[in-house]
């Protein structure tokens, strides 16, 4: 099941956003000059650094920037959640015309019980593992209103389906770990509105959702904004989001904020370099690119500015290309802008911003050492470089107890893929979390074992390699972890870390693996001072150039990289991004490339497979992909994506992935397919068919039914 609604974020009936800085009636929260600290061992961090910002009724505020800009600081400085060694040390924050940071400890429990919700960014961490879902939105309930135990739990129902827990009866009685990611968020959505507030935090609330879960999420919270008639100060750092669902942006740096404005405007005529900075490293799907004419992301180069001490000017100069020495000597005050009265900015040259350049320049790393294995494999045999045929891979759930029972069918992770990839080129593995690409991926490299089928790595069979040969392959084929963090020692330095697949694969002599890391670490953009560094002492997008370098250490020439720019900001994303295309550029690479986010497929990969619970429902070159006709599939994961405004009806996906264990008949997509044309969806597997030069799997595509569908009116 599906719905439809308007691309165009929906407008409540509230009144007019008024100027920046203009007082009226519907006023819900004034905040002025606040500033919050952390006394660290290193020093006095200014995390929230003199913030001024309102937020009216009814309105959505959308509060952006770097990781480290302050964002979620100022949240929990708006309702008081800084604790040690953490503190409020100037600003006033009024709800309502009350100074909240006046309010003693019974009227702040008070406030935070009635007036507001917060929704954090990770659901699992945010509920209670060992409490049904339905007692944890009781208790938010009974802390709002004076309700016994009875109506309370009736009224947590309620709220459960009013956020879209399908049979929410019986779902109240379920624990968290039985829900989905996009499921357990609504059950924290239903708790942060149990007392109906007037403001609502959401912090991050779709970063690590799916883009079919994001927009159910994002659709969630408009609603719920219009029906309640609640404000929402909305944190994230994806521009996209922002674009979709906010009324007005406030862009944050370093602790202050340095441009707001109605949302459309600060799109499309950014006043402050640092919002052009940000918008022109985002890759998006509504400009379409040429795979032999792809010109390299803007980046803002260097990093944000150390908190702690005080800055003696702009804090943006290091990194703006508009800098003077004017900006140098002290940090610009947020004033309105003289032409548009609703916006303010904090910047010198501000009426100068439209001339200013992010050019992006790359120095290629001199890594000589892998010219020679690059011109061997030129002169290879020609074909794909990589092919699976049949691929399976399945997981016996079944055990002692599933004998004694019966015989259960098996998870069907992955169920006879079909995967070639040519030399020096990019293959997109895209669809929903549960649909099997990470299974997919760490099968090819027999990081798992599989089921059936076959991967062959040029000439040489990688599913019947034994381990003295595999081992042998492993040095072309690496691959790049989601989650860099989690997948770099934290006892081993960076040098330790690229160095140690050289190590194992007894690659060169001692003195050369020490140049080559110097080599690798200059190739990815970092310099020789990180190399005695531990990863905790890095940053997200550092540690993420940390698992490139290891990953090229032993000179592969297919690389797996599954999720590398998930969660980094966009300005960290376009570095990355430019780096991978660079590397493919100078090194001939071969890259598969698994993500969600649809716009970084577009922009990175020369074709697109997309595939869903276990099977490739539709591939072919990237262009024509993206292009109707569609997959059904495929058509709702495009509609899906935020901030885009085609004036097409959009496309909801309901429900998420079906149980691998318990695959529907039929066209799996089925249950949810928005086009489903009848019993034949339900009955027959669909057979691929050759479409313009790319092959879809559905049943739209036979002579018979196409007339269901006009493709030239979604072109």
């Amino acid at each position: 099941m599906t719905s439809e609604k308007s691309a165009h974020p929906r407008q409540v009936s509230a009144p007019a956003a008024s100027a920046e800085g203009t007082e009226t009636n519907d006023r819900l929260l004034t905040v002025d000059g606040l500033s919050t600290v952390f006394r660290t061992d290193e020093g006095v961090v200014n995390a929230v650094d003199g913030v001024d910002f309102h937020l009216d009724r009814g309105e959505i505020l959308g509060l952006v920037g770097e990781s480290g800009a302050g964002k979620s600081a100022t949240a929990r400085s708006v309702l008081r959640l800084i604790d040690d060694p953490g503190e409020i040390v100037d600003g006033t924050v009024e709800f309502e015309g009350t100074d909240v940071l006046s309010l003693s400890a019974e009227g702040l429990r008070q406030f935070r019980a009635s007036n507001t919700g917060m929704v954090f960014q990770d659901p699992t961490a945010t509920l209670n593992p060992t409490m049904t879902v339905g007692r944890q939105v009781a208790e938010a309930v009974e802390a709002a209103r004076d309700l016994s135990r009875g109506a309370a739990r009736r009224e947590a129902v309620d709220l459960l389906d009013r956020v879209g827990i399908p049979d929410a009866e019986a779902r109240a009685n379920d624990y968290p770990h039985e829900f989905s990611g996009g499921q357990k968020q609504r059950v924290v959505v239903a708790i942060a509105i149990a007392s109906e507030p007037d403001l609502l935090v959401a912090d991050e609330p779709t970063t690590a959702l799916d883009v079919t879960i994001q927009a159910q999420i994002l659709e969630l919270l408009d609603d719920l904004r219009e029906d309640l008639g609640m404000s929402i100060l909305f944190i994230t750092h994806d521009l996209g989001v922002v674009r979709e669902i906010c009324d007005r942006v406030a862009v944050m740096y370093a602790g202050s904020i340095v441009e707001s404005g109605p949302a459309e405007r600060l799109f499309t005529d950014p006043r402050h370099p640092y919002t052009k900075g940000l918008l022109a490293s985002i890759t998006s799907v509504d400009d379409a690119i040429d795979p032999d004419d792809r010109n390299r992301l803007d980046v803002i180069e260097g990093q944000m500015p150390d908190l702690t001490g005080s800055a003696t000017g702009c804090k943006y100069a290091d990194r703006c290309p508009g800098a003077t020495e004017e900006c140098r000597r002290a940090h610009p005050d947020l004033e309105p802008v003289p032409d548009d009265p609703e916006r303010s900015v904090a910047c010198y040259r501000h009426e100068h911003v439209e001339e200013m350049e992010y050019d992006y320049e790359h120095e290629s790393g001199s890594l000589s050492w892998q010219t020679d294995r690059i011109d061997d494999r030129s002169d290879g045999a020609s074909g794909p470089v990589l092919e699976a045929r049949g691929l399976t891979k399945h997981f016996d759930t079944s055990g002692l107890l599933g004998r004694l029972l019966g015989d259960p069918e098996p998870v069907r992770a992955v169920d006879g893929i079909d995967i070639e990839i040519e030399a020096g080129s990019t293959l997109g593995l895209v669809g929903e979390s549960g649909c099997g690409k990470s299974t997919a991926a760490r099968t090819l490299l027999r990081l798992i074992e599989p089921t059936e089928g076959s991967v062959t790595y040029r000439e040489s069979d990688v599913t019947a390699a034994g381990s003295d040969e595999l081992r042998s392959l492993r040095r072309d084929l690496q691959i790049v972890f989601q989650d860099p963090q989690s997948s770099l020692n934290p006892r081993r330095t960076v040098r330790q870390i690229v160095r140690r697949p050289m190590d194992l694969h007894d690659i060169d002599d001692q003195a050369e693996r020490s140049d080559r890391v110097a080599e690798l670490i200059d190739s990815v953009g970092l310099d020789e001072s990180h190399l005695e560094r531990y990863p905790h002492e890095l940053s997200g997008g550092q540690q993420q150039r940390v698992g490139i370098a290891r990953a090229l250490a032993v000179n592969p020439e297919v690389l797996i990289l599954d999720e590398p720019v998930s969660g980094l900001d966009v300005s960290v994303q376009a570095q990355i991004l430019n780096l991978l295309a660079d590397l493919q550029d100078e090194l001939g690479l071969v890259y598969l490339l698994i993500s969600h986010d649809l716009s970084v497929v577009e922009y990175v990969c020369d074709r697109v497979a997309v595939m869903y619970l276990g099977e490739i429902v539709e591939h072919g070159p990237t262009a024509e992909v993206f292009e109707p006709p569609y997959h059904p599939y495929t058509e709702s994961l495009l509609s899906a994506i935020p901030g885009l405004d085609d004036g097409e009806d959009r496309i909801f996906l309901e429900g998420n992935v079906p149980d691998p264990s318990n695959v529907p008949s039929g066209c799996r997509f089925h249950p949810r397919c928005p086009r489903k044309i009848g019993e034949v969806c339900e009955r027959e597997d669909p057979t691929d068919h050759e479409v313009d030069g790319e092959t879809i799997g559905c049943h739209l595509m036979r002579e018979e039914y196409a007339d269901e569908v006009d493709w030239s009116s979604l072109d």
